[in-house]
């Protein structure tokens, strides 16, 4: 594809025209395939994250000044998500294959469920033996599974102090199930 050519779909896409835009996805997704790949070594995941550029690309084309450089632009994005995709993703780990065969429902003995239960129970008594605030963020955080963002809006304070109150709440309850431990 010539460099005007390529600048003018830009332009078109820029404008709203998404058959530009699916003109540069055509061109490109070759290039931005194999830039992600290199970096995750995985061909599925490589395919989820390419889509995932080119949405991206294609909200915040608008922000693109010089069209001139989409190929950069675009080879950055790619890094930057390739990069975020390999830092999130869990560690894989080898398991030898005999292990799987064997495993079934696991199945607790009466006492391992009766201690489990006595925990959860100091646990329970330990959240109600904090202040309100404390053991409301705990509870959202850990039992609701709410996103520190999410808090952030729900307490109406800024992500820096929902880490706070967490790390504090959690100092205070381990000090709380301290005190409930038998000497």
């Amino acid at each position: 594809m010539t460099d005007t050519l390529n600048v003018e779909l830009v332009l078109q896409a820029q404008a709203g025209d998404r058959d530009a835009f699916g003109e540069l996805v055509k061109e490109y997704e070759g290039i931005v395939f194999a830039v992600i790949f290199r970096r995750l070594r995985n061909r599925s995941e490589t395919l989820e994250v390419t889509q995932e550029v080119f949405l991206r690309a294609m909200r915040k084309i608008d922000q693109l000044r010089e069209p001139e450089r989409f190929v950069g632009w675009l080879k950055r994005i790619a890094v930057r998500m390739a990069i975020n995709r390999a830092v999130r993703r869990p560690r894989e780990t080898m398991q030898d294959p005999e292990l799987f065969g064997g495993v079934s429902a696991v199945h607790q003995a009466p006492l391992d469920d009766v201690l489990q239960s006595e925990e959860a129970g100091q646990v329970r008594d330990g959240l109600y033996q904090l202040r309100p605030l404390d053991r409301e963020t705990l509870l959202a955080f850990y039992f609701e599974g709410q996103s520190l963002k999410e808090m952030s809006v729900r307490f109406a304070s800024p992500i820096g102090t929902i880490k706070r109150r967490l790390h504090t709440a959690r100092g205070r309850l381990r000090e709380a199930l301290c005190d409930l431990q038998p000497a």
